[in-house]
């Protein structure tokens, strides 16, 4: 049961929709089903249709008594004095009598302060419902005694309050809210972008478009220039004593009002972390290690290659800290840390999707944009802690060139699963009910793009298998080097490419004995379900990193030698000319 609390100041035109046909002819059979003083009321649901506007301006005048003393007594206008909570049902739920519906507007008013049960004084208020799975609860928020009423949060209020109706009633349970969601579009929001045939409304396209500008952006500025890049219009608000930026809004292309003016968002209302201040604290997050950021920094512009496997290195230490305890820190420095991380994870995924093969471009989209709702919750993020993930996803953007075969990517998504599933075991840990299930959907995608990326290159390895005698031979080393692991192992699937990598690695330098120990010492197999997946991609990504080091030695060399072995190029002495002022001896 979803509650959905607004305000507004039009009374009138709130009870012409709600007793009206709806936007698309969706209301059926308008009608009261509770209120303030039922007797006392006409129903405009009910009367004839000749009678129908009078009652309804009637009804609105009745409602709005109190504020029009309220507005008398003081010389003031009421502000956002009508108050409004549509209350629905989940899909699938059972069907509702009036008379159920009259106790869940009795007790959504009771619980968020509108109309506390036995204060005659409450707010007036009525209960319409319009459709077999919601009703809608309309209140003026002025009480009978002049005073505005006390509802502070009623809209957690209202959830905490639906979330025993759901228990009592034997309806869906869902998942409460924490207040870190976006705001959803309106009815007209929804309504016009259905008019213009579009799959999303302007404020959800505009939340996507910030959230990837951000992850890709360096700082505010980068941030603005990518959005305007994008057709977005982008409007700052400069404070007036400063001169400097304290807040942006954006509009979406062709997005406009009646008069033909952009239609702007504050990036706050697209999402709570889209704000100029939040953003700003993930901007100037550089963290006062200095060997962190000198490291960070020495990484460069590299190939494609090397900034998915530098990515990928960086997700396997958050997934170690992730798999940490809070051992020698209090558990809100460890939340913290971990929110940071999800939010950089959140980043990664965003460029991921940009950057990746196409086949899989799609899933890792849709992952992303899932995990957005994943990365908010109540917990304040400790940004300078996930630097170093944070430049590696932005890294991807910046990096030239492509990975050649797939796996250095296939290695990042892998990574990216377990990691997705760690956030996923510290939301259910902390009870972020919201953040978990958006975190599950998300891992859902995600392993979707995982499977695309990687098969194709487990399939070509699986086609180079070394001959039974060499195989043998690499049985007999996982089974010494991995004793508790070598059964899963050598009946996974993904043995016979495996052991194409083993072989890779011996050929690149390292010992098949050696390479498996390190792989398999990078983090524990216990909760893989795939080992010889896993142990595939952190070996291809080590004899990689081998490899290119290698490469970039033999040119150096190269050219120190080339140097060294050229002649050397004399420069002719200059011609010294007498200065002018000097005597010419005789």
């Amino acid at each position: 049961m979803v509650p959905d609390v607004s305000t507004g100041d039009r009374t009138r035109g709130l009870l012409s929709y709600l007793f009206g046909p709806g936007r698309r002819n969706e209301h059926t059979d308008p009608h009261i089903v509770a209120a303030f003083a039922l007797p006392g009321i006409t129903d405009p649901g009910r009367v004839p249709l000749e009678e129908h506007q009078a009652a309804l301006s009637d009804l609105a005048q009745y409602l709005d008594q109190p504020v029009e003393l309220r507005r008398q007594r003081t010389g003031k206008k009421v502000p956002q004095h009508v108050w409004h909570c549509p209350v629905r049902t989940a899909p699938g739920d059972r069907y509702l009598t009036d008379a159920e519906w009259a106790e869940v507007a009795r007790r959504v008013v009771h619980a968020t302060g509108i109309a506390p049960h036995g204060d005659d004084s409450g707010c007036r208020w009525i209960a319409v419902r319009h459709a077999e799975d919601h009703i809608h609860i309309m209140a003026t928020s002025v009480r009978e005694d002049g005073r505005r009423p006390r509802n502070k949060r009623d809209g957690q209020r209202a959830q905490a309050e639906c979330r025993k109706i759901e228990i009592e009633l034997g309806l869906r349970r869902l998942k409460s809210g924490d207040g870190t969601a976006p705001k959803t579009p309106t009815g007209a929001e929804v309504a016009k972008a259905e008019r213009q045939g579009r799959k999303m409304t302007a404020r959800q396209w505009l939340r996507e478009h910030a959230y990837a500008a951000a992850a890709a952006a360096l700082d505010e500025h980068e941030y603005f220039a990518v959005l305007t890049a994008l057709g977005i219009k982008v409007q700052t608000r400069i404070g007036p004593e400063t001169g400097e930026t304290t807040g942006y809004s954006l509009a979406a292309p062709g997005h406009t009002d009646a008069k033909n003016e952009p239609i702007y968002y504050a990036g706050s209302t697209l999402a709570p972390d889209l704000s100029l201040n939040r953003l700003r604290e993930r901007f100037t997050s550089a963290p006062a290690d200095t060997n962190v950021t000198a490291t960070v920094r020495a990484n460069g512009q590299g190939a494609k290659g090397d900034a998915w496997r530098r990515a990928e290195k960086e997700l396997r230490t958050v997934h170690t800290f992730l798999l940490g305890t809070e051992d020698g820190q209090d558990r809100e420095t460890f939340d913290r840390q971990v929110q940071a991380q999800a939010a950089a994870f959140a980043e990664l995924l965003h460029n991921t999707a940009a950057t990746a093969p196409k086949g899989a471009r799609a899933e890792l989209h849709a992952a992303a944009v899932t995990f957005d709702r994943a990365n908010r919750s109540a917990i304040r993020a400790e940004h300078q802690s996930a630097y170093a993930l944070r430049q590696a996803g932005k890294e991807l953007i910046r990096a030239v060139g492509g990975s050649e075969d797939g796996s250095a990517v296939a290695a990042l998504l892998a990574t990216a699963v377990y990691v997705l599933i760690a956030l996923d075991h510290w939301h259910q840990q902390r009870g972020h009910q919201q953040q978990a299930a958006a975190t599950q959907q998300s891992l859902t995608h995600l392993q979707a793009a995982y499977q695309h990326t990687a098969r194709p290159v487990l399939s070509r390895l699986a086609e180079r298998t070394p001959g039974p005698d060499e195989t043998r031979r690499l049985t007999a080393v996982v089974q010494a080097v991995v004793p508790e692991h070598a059964k899963r192992i050598l009946t996974d699937p993904a043995w016979p490419a495996l052991a194409t990598t083993l072989a890779q690695a011996e050929s690149a330098g390292t010992p098949p004995r050696q390479a498996l120990t390190a792989a398999a010492g990078q983090r524990e197999l216990d909760s893989a379900d795939r080992p010889a997946e896993v142990l595939i991609w952190r070996l291809r990504n080590t004899t990689a990193e081998q490899t290119n080091a290698r490469t970039r030695s033999a040119t150096t060399r190269t050219r120190q030698a080339t140097t060294t072995s050229s002649p050397p190029t004399t420069t002719p002495p200059a011609i010294q000319r007498p200065d002018d002022t000097m005597r010419r001896r005789r």
